[in-house]
């Protein structure tokens, strides 16, 4: 509604500027040369060629798209922002250069750069679409044909124009007709690819290949052109600043392409070497039928299991791996290097009723605390010393007995182990006394089979002292390493033990502070209240029958004093205020 309000109004306007110019002249030259002087008139006649040109632009949409689906629209308004904002950069590049016929060229430049766009679009809806019309393959190729002609012909305009009359604004309208020239033979290349996947049975595995490299070359071609855009200009003219955005995708596109076919051809050596064939009893364990082309699997060797147990044919994985090297199904990454499986050293021991063979070494294991009834989750023992006295440590765990018909030199080899454990764990006794000056660093000692120490029936009372520390082992038996690690660990106890401390001082004074606060408050509200009552009673001495004297209110007087006395700390002082009354 509104272009047919905007086209209506515009040739209205047009109308009377022309009717206005043949009244004032009478004839057809001298009105022409009237319109072509006159600022207004040629204002209109701009806004009247605007409206023709989105007139056209709607006719050969119509004849050549029909309806634009919505993603289209979308990215030909996207696209068309940006295009705008260049023109007007090269504006003021060719600033010296502006007059109509110029506006004219951008114009026809910005409107065939949309019909490129739509081309590229529809071209790629056809890999999407199940079904294809004849009608659809008129519109697109007579498109293309008519793109491509129209494109050749300016750049061999603008090749001749700047071979007879030397560098000018040609050089920049030849350099985008010759990418646009590109984009016509990149956009013809998809459509025969497309068509002849189409016409196929099968699907063709070998059109995304083509496709890919199709690609490559044609970004490699307008990266060299733009290069070669930017060299001549700032040469001959300046830097062309609207080239720069341009530049930069068609740079992004091609080392996208290139990572693409690295990334693609990498995927497929992987699937070919390192995936295996799906077997016909894997088939039969999930469900056979492929995501990608939606058919069933056969276990042939037509279908390949990823990392990830997921089966899918060798061909689809082919064509899938062209363009992203994921997995359609969980989307891992296919690239990414598997995980090695560690191998376990498994030393080749003889059993042990062998003669001759070792004995099997003792596995280490970590001490087990004993589980006193009232124990949380966060206990420690020996974290509050004195609070359980009554809990004896429990008894180291006897050395096992030995068989009657093993070897003796088997029991001596046993035995110098026997002695190693309770040495670790007075070493490791030495450590926790050390740290918290308590008997729990017995525990350490304790073995896995030792039975805990229960409460006994009986009440027993707290105060008794606690048992005397257990005394540390000889230090120099200590290698230096485990010297250092109860140097470090001492350390770091006393550090912990200092910190806490400082966080309870700290905490203290900031409640000695508040005591303090709440004893001035309450001491300047009881002198508030004596002020009124006093100031009260000197100006009404006889209300209700009193007397400035009267023992009633000496007695409150003398109860709120005590009670201030006795928040401020001095407790003695009523005892003497009541003596002296008394006497």
């Amino acid at each position: 509604m509104r272009s047919a309000l905007l086209s209506l109004g515009s040739i209205l306007l047009t109308f009377a500027v022309v009717g206005n110019a043949y009244y004032q002249k009478k004839q057809f030259y001298p009105s022409v040369v009237y319109i072509t002087k006159s600022n207004p008139s040629m204002g209109v006649m701009y806004i009247q060629a605007f409206v023709l040109v989105l007139l056209m632009g709607k006719l050969m949409r119509k004849i050549f798209f029909g309806q634009l689906r919505a993603a289209e629209t979308e990215h030909l308004i996207e696209r068309s922002w940006y295009a705008v904002t260049e023109t007007c950069l090269a504006f003021t590049v060719f600033r010296d250069d502006f007059s109509p016929k110029f506006v004219a060229l951008f114009t026809l430049l910005l409107f065939l750069k949309c019909f490129h766009w739509l081309a590229e679009d529809r071209v790629d809806y056809m890999e999407r679409s199940p079904v294809i019309s004849w009608l659809f393959h008129v519109r697109v190729s007579s498109l293309l044909v008519l793109l491509g002609i129209m494109d050749y012909f300016f750049v061999s305009h603008a090749y001749h124009s700047t071979l007879t009359k030397g560098a000018s604004v040609q050089l920049v309208f030849g350099f985008e007709y010759a990418i646009l020239l590109s984009i016509v033979i990149n956009i013809f290349m998809k459509y025969i690819l497309h068509s002849y996947d189409l016409q196929s049975e099968n699907p063709w595995e070998n059109k995304a290949v083509f496709l890919l490299y199709s690609e490559l070359v044609m970004g490699l071609f307008k990266v060299v052109l733009y290069l070669l855009f930017m060299t001549i200009m700032i040469k001959i003219h300046t830097f062309p600043l609207f080239a720069i955005r341009p530049m930069y995708l068609s740079l992004r596109a091609f080392k996208k392409a290139v990572n693409d076919v690295i990334m693609s051809r990498r995927a497929i050596r992987n699937m070919n070497t390192l995936y295996p064939d799906a077997t016909a009893e894997e088939l039969a364990t999930v469900d056979n039928v492929c995501i990608i082309c939606r058919e069933e699997m056969s276990g042939t060797g037509s279908s390949k299991k990823l990392p990830c147990n997921h089966i899918f044919h060798a061909s689809c994985l082919r064509s899938w791996f062209q363009r992203q090297q994921t997995c359609p199904t969980c989307r891992m990454d296919v690239l990414r290097a598997p995980a090695p499986t560690p191998v376990q050293n498994i030393p080749n021991i003889p059993p042990v009723g062998v003669p001759g063979s070792p004995p099997p070494a003792p596995q280490p294991q970590a001490p087990v605390l004993p589980n006193w009834p009232g124990m949380g989750p966060g206990f420690v023992p020996g974290a509050f010393p004195g609070m359980f006295p009554f809990i004896i440590p429990p008894v180291a765990p006897q050395p096992p007995v030995l068989n009657a018909d093993q070897p003796v030199a088997q029991q001596n080899a046993t035995q110098p182990q026997q002695q190693a454990g309770p040495t670790g764990g007075r070493a490791n006794g030495s450590e926790g006394s050390a740290a918290s000056a308590t008997p729990s660093a017995s525990q350490n000692q304790q073995g896995p089979n030792a039975a805990p120490m229960l409460m006994p029936p009986f009440p027993m009372p707290f105060f008794f002292p606690p048992p005397p520390p257990i005394p540390a082992t000889d230090l120099s038996s200590l290698s230096t390493e485990e010297l250092e690690a109860m140097a470090g660990q001492e350390r770091e106890n006393l550090e912990a033990r200092i910190r806490c401390l400082r966080n309870i001082q700290t905490m203290l004074d900031g409640a000695i502070m508040q005591m303090q606060q709440y004893s001035s408050l309450i001491a300047s509200r009881n002198i508030n209240v004596n002020t009124n009552q006093s100031t009260t009673k000197n100006s009404n001495p006889t209300m209700n029958g009193g007397h400035p004297n009267n023992p009633s209110s000496d007695s409150n007087e003398e109860l709120r004093r005590r009670r201030l006395n006795y928040l401020q700390g001095n407790r003695n002082s009523g005892p003497e205020e009541n003596r002296e009354q008394q006497g």
